[in-house]
This record gives structure tokens, C-alpha cells and sequence, in this order.
């Protein structure tokens, strides 16, 4: 498992699918994946340390586990089959290690309000992750949450990161 910051949540401009960008710790290499707008929402304002009158559904599930007596040790993006990113939330219940299955993005909103470290697989680190200056295949976003990235050259990404509109995401 490698270690991972959020990076960066980034929009589409030519439709409303959303990026989180995760990058590795002291690499440059990045793990971009398709989320939907509620989960980039969700990721975006407790970064931003925005106030809310109500709790989202991830402080929802956040306050649960540990009103339950359980505590969030980390979350993992575990597995890329088909396409489609696999991540767990590691929680600490009673001494005991439990797992459970979530989507990425759920999971990389529950670590952002619980401060817990992400990590990622090696695996899919070495399948999806990408080095925009020296991975000479490359790869660029593709449709829609969740789904890894396919194959184009290096320049390629550096146009789509540019063209992302970031305004009020920084």
C-alpha cells in the first residue's frame, strides 16, 4: 500500500462528472477517479472547512461509528476490476480490525472528516496510477464514477488538467 493525499477535486467542463486527484506521498505520481457531484461536494467542502447547517450523510456515518464506540483507522482504495475502483474503510471496534466494503469516493469523504490517512494498493497504484512527466503512456479520465482511466499520451493530460475549470474548488 502506498500513502495518498487528496491532491485536488477537479470539473469536467464538458459535462458535470467530477475528479478527485489523488497523489502519491513523495512521488509525483497521481490516481485520478471519476466520482459523481454529491461525493466532490461532499470531499470539497469539509477541505474547504465549510459550514453546514445540518450533517451531511458523511458526517451522518462518521457521528454512527463512533457513537457505536468503533473508530475509522484508515480507508484504502483496495482493487480496480472492470473498470471500477474497489476501497474499504478500515474501522477499530472493541480491539478488533474490522472492513468494510465502500466506494472510493464515500470512503475518501469519510477520511477527509475523520483525518484518517488514505492508502492505495500497489497494484492499482502500478494499473491506474499516472507520472504526467515521465510515464510515456499515460492516461486521461474516462466516463463516468469510479471507472479508471484509459490509455493517451502524456501532453493529452496535461491539456485536460488545464482545461478543468477549478474556481471556487482551491
Amino acid at each position: 500500500m502506498v500513502e495518498v493525499t487528496i491532491d485536488s477535486v477537479r470539473v469536467s467542463l464538458m459535462s458535470q462528472h467530477r475528479i478527485v486527484v489523488l497523489k502519491e506521498v513523495d512521488s509525483t505520481r497521481f490516481l485520478p477517479i471519476w466520482i459523481g457531484p454529491f461525493e466532490a461536494d461532499a470531499i470539497t467542502i469539509q477541505l474547504q472547512s465549510v459550514e453546514v447547517a445540518r450533517p451531511l450523510t458523511h458526517d451522518l456515518l462518521k457521528s454512527a461509528i463512533e457513537q457505536l464506540g468503533a473508530e475509522i483507522v484508515q480507508v484504502s482504495i483496495t482493487d480496480l476490476r472492470n473498470d471500477t475502483f474497489y476501497a474499504e474503510i478500515a474501522l477499530r471496534v472493541n480491539g478488533r480490525r474490522l472492513a468494510v466494503d465502500s466506494r472510493p469516493s464515500d470512503a475518501i469523504a469519510l477520511a477527509v472528516r475523520a483525518r484518517v490517512p488514505v492508502y492505495v494498493a500497489d497494484e492499482v497504484m502500478e494499473q491506474a496510477g499516472i507520472t504526467p512527466e515521465d510515464d510515456l503512456e499515460g492516461t486521461a479520465p474516462a466516463e463516468p464514477e469510479n471507472r479508471a482511466v484509459e490509455p493517451t499520451p502524456p501532453e493529452a493530460f496535461r491539456e485536460f488538467l488545464e482545461g478543468l475549470d477549478l474556481s471556487g474548488l482551491e
